[in-house]
């Protein structure tokens, strides 16, 4: 059974920074058996985290479109699993603005971090918390999940203008605040066809350069990756191969 102080633990075991930026992708059931349930986790994270800044995507791009136009920043669900439902419930947490790519945030400077997502016309660009966690240096822990959940790589792959990720039409959104006053959001979406499910491919690539590296928090499998490192690397390889994640296809084997 894990507990809070085991969890601490963990990810004092991987070395992260409790004075810095962290991001959690998040599975609750691959942890295991939790005393106290998903608070308890939560709990782990923020105390972790005191110092410096925790982040959850509070995604809602599942169940904010064009036909359901309206994304309330306080009461819309996220749709990317309970650990982020929770989080951004709790006293403290601040959540951006964006209507389909938003982020929950508590700590130090959360305020100016969430701050201007809704001036993004796309998913993770450059005003979005996505380009920010680039700037602070800030490390993103995959719990339970791999580089298929990793939103990061979508705002790489924006930044550098690799064709055909996103929609060329918008969807007039709307993000409604918790007084009632409703900000239109024009936005372009990802596009579809589900290119993230190949992101697996540079899994052994970042290990090898040292832009990941894995270890445990309960019965999960994590990976922890460097924002810097790996914006470095996918730049230059989305730059001599732009279509690298539409297929499935492995890398080539490295001649080092």
């Amino acid at each position: 059974m894990m507990t809070k102080e085991s969890l601490m633990l963990d990810l004092e075991k991987m070395g992260i920074k409790r004075q810095g930026t962290l991001l959690v992708h998040s599975s609750y059931k691959s942890i295991g058996p939790v005393e106290g349930g998903p608070n308890t986790v939560l709990d782990a994270l923020s105390e972790y985290m005191a110092e410096g800044l925790l982040v959850l995507p509070t995604h809602t791009w599942s169940t904010i479109n064009s036909e359901n136009p309206r994304f309330y920043v306080k009461d819309s669900p996220t749709c990317v699993g309970i650990l982020t439902e929770w989080f951004r419930q709790r006293p403290g947490v601040v959540r951006s603005l964006h209507p389909t790519h938003s982020v929950a945030a508590l700590g130090r400077d959360a305020e100016s971090f969430v701050a201007g997502d809704e001036q993004s016309e796309t998913p993770c660009g450059y005003q979005t918390a996505w380009r920010r966690l680039l700037e602070r240096q800030a490390t993103i822990l995959l719990l339970g999940v791999d580089l298929r959940r990793n939103t990061f790589i979508h705002g790489v792959e924006e930044w550098a203008n690799v064709p055909g990720r996103l929609t060329e039409h918008y969807e007039e959104l709307i993000t409604v605040l918790p007084d009632g006053t409703e900000i239109p959001v024009p936005s372009r979406r990802h596009s579809v066809g589900g290119l993230s499910q190949n992101y697996w491919k540079v899994n052994d690539l970042f290990i090898q350069k040292g832009a990941m590296y894995t270890g445990r928090f309960g019965l999960a499998e994590t990976r922890v990756c460097d924002t810097v490192k790996m914006t470095q690397l996918l730049t230059d390889m989305l730059a001599r191969t732009p279509e690298l994640f539409s297929n499935a296809d492995p890398l080539p084997r490295s001649k080092e």
